[in-house]
């Protein structure tokens, strides 16, 4: 779980971050910030799962931090000395409060909390997707930051992957980006008629041009993608047979 720690004290940021490890090892600290400012950069730039987030910070509060991240979703756990904070932190969204000093197990009751509201978000999106679509094979559900997103996979030229986040290229010159690796959209294109010629893509058949021996394949659109050179004699393979049907 990709996590932020805002908090304007130092020992306080890193006796938090040592407990988070201790109890639960599935929790990747991003960074750390101790103002609204900064905490806002990262945020945006790393996309977090779960913001461990103090009251009071160097230059404003950790509600000022929300108003300005309000286009971003994540879960939020308050940090703070003050105990009054708790009614407004709650009222808001926020999963949990953590008092000051941070105790190791109400620690991990809210990390738990975080795990099974996660769980139940989960469940809620595989309802979604099997009540509208009842396991059509040419749509696909994607999970964007403020909406879930029906792509045609007939539309779905190539996908492109970097960093942990892949882009769905689309005819008419639309995107999406999504925090997922392409491993994870593997198998459910390779029954369409998607290949993965290499690491970084996967590319629908139907739209691929040409194919030249220098290892580059040449789609409609006039994109240019690589093929590697371990998945070259699959690639062509495929992609002869697949044009001779």
């Amino acid at each position: 779980m990709k996590t932020l720690i805002i908090e304007d004290k130092e020992y306080i940021r890193k006796g938090l971050r040592n407990l988070l490890q201790l109890v639960d090892t599935e929790v990747t600290v991003l960074g750390e910030c101790e103002s609204v400012k900064d905490a806002v950069v990262v945020a945006n730039a790393c996309n977090p799962e779960l913001v461990f987030l103090d009251i009071n910070l160097t230059d404003g509060t950790g509600f000022d931090f929300l108003e300005q991240t309000e286009n971003l979703h994540f879960k939020v756990i308050f940090i703070t000395a003050y105990e009054e904070h708790a009614l407004r932190a709650l009222k808001i969204g926020a999963i949990d409060y953590l008092l000051k000093p941070v105790d190791m197990d109400e620690l991990q009751i809210a990390l738990q909390k975080v795990t099974q509201l996660s769980l139940m978000q989960q469940r809620e999106q595989v309802q979604i997707t099997r009540q509208v679509w009842n396991n059509e094979d040419s749509k696909l559900i994607l999970s964007l930051h403020d909406s879930f997103q029906v792509i045609d996979l007939n539309e779905l030229l190539f996908c492109e992957s970097d960093k942990g986040y892949t882009t769905f290229y689309c005819n008419g010159n639309k995107k999406y980006v999504v925090s997922k690796t392409l491993k994870e959209f593997e198998e459910r294109l390779s029954k369409a008629s998607f290949i993965r010629p290499h690491q970084s893509y996967m590319v629908n058949l139907k739209f691929i041009d040409k194919y030249d021996k220098a290892g580059v394949i040449h789609l409609k659109n006039g994109k240019k993608v690589p093929v590697s050179s371990r998945k070259k004699e699959l690639f062509l393979s495929t992609f002869l047979s697949w044009n001779n049907e």
